[in-house]
C-alpha cells in the first residue's frame, strides 16, 4: 500500500505546531534578534553565492549550447525537455536566493520561521505546476517522435510506411 503525499494536509498538520512553538519562544522573552553584524555578514555571504552561481549558470548554460549542437541529430525533443528542465531549475535556484535575501535581513527568530514556512507553502504549489509542466512536455516529445520511428521502422523494412505507421500506432 502506498501513501500519497499532499502537501495542503501536510502544511495544516504542521500550522499548530509551528504557533506553538513561536508562542514558547515569546514566552521565554529571549531576545531573538538577530545582531546588525550577522545580518550583514549573510547578506553579504548570499551575494556572493548568487554571484558564484550566475557564474556557474553562465558555464552550464554555454556547455548546454555545445551539448545541443552535438546531439542535435538525436532531436528537438531532447534538447526543449533539458530546456525545460534548466528553466525549472532556474527558477528554484532564484527562489531559494530570494529566500536567503529576506532570511538573511530577518529581525528575530520569529520572522525566520514565518518566512520559511511561507517559502514552503508556496513551493508545494510551485513543484506541483513544475513537475506538470515537465509530464506535459515529455508526453508532447513522445507523441512528436512516434511518428518519425514509425517512418524509418518501415523504410528499413523495405516497405512504404503505412497509415497505422505514420500515426504512431
Amino acid at each position: 500500500m502506498t501513501a500519497t503525499y499532499d502537501p495542503q494536509v501536510a502544511v495544516e498538520q504542521s500550522r499548530p505546531a509551528y504557533r506553538e512553538m513561536t508562542d514558547q519562544l515569546g514566552k521565554l522573552g529571549l531576545d531573538a534578534a538577530v545582531p546588525e553584524g550577522v545580518r550583514a555578514i549573510a547578506e553579504k555571504t548570499v551575494a556572493q553565492t548568487r554571484e558564484a552561481c550566475d557564474r556557474s549558470l553562465d558555464a552550464f548554460d554555454a556547455s548546454l549550447r555545445t551539448f545541443e549542437k552535438s546531439f542535435e541529430a538525436a532531436g528537438q525533443g531532447a534538447a526543449a525537455f533539458n530546456r525545460k528542465i534548466v528553466d525549472i531549475t532556474r527558477r528554484n535556484v532564484d527562489a531559494s536566493f530570494d529566500l536567503a535575501t529576506s532570511l538573511a535581513n530577518a529581525k528575530d527568530l520569529t520572522d525566520i520561521m514565518r518566512m520559511q514556512a511561507a517559502f514552503w507553502r508556496t513551493r508545494f504549489a510551485i513543484l506541483t505546476a513544475q513537475a506538470e509542466e515537465v509530464r506535459a512536455l515529455s508526453t508532447q516529445i513522445t507523441t512528436n517522435k512516434k511518428k518519425p520511428i514509425g517512418t524509418q521502422t518501415a523504410r528499413l523494412a523495405g516497405a512504404t510506411p503505412t497509415k497505422a505507421s505514420l500515426s504512431g500506432r
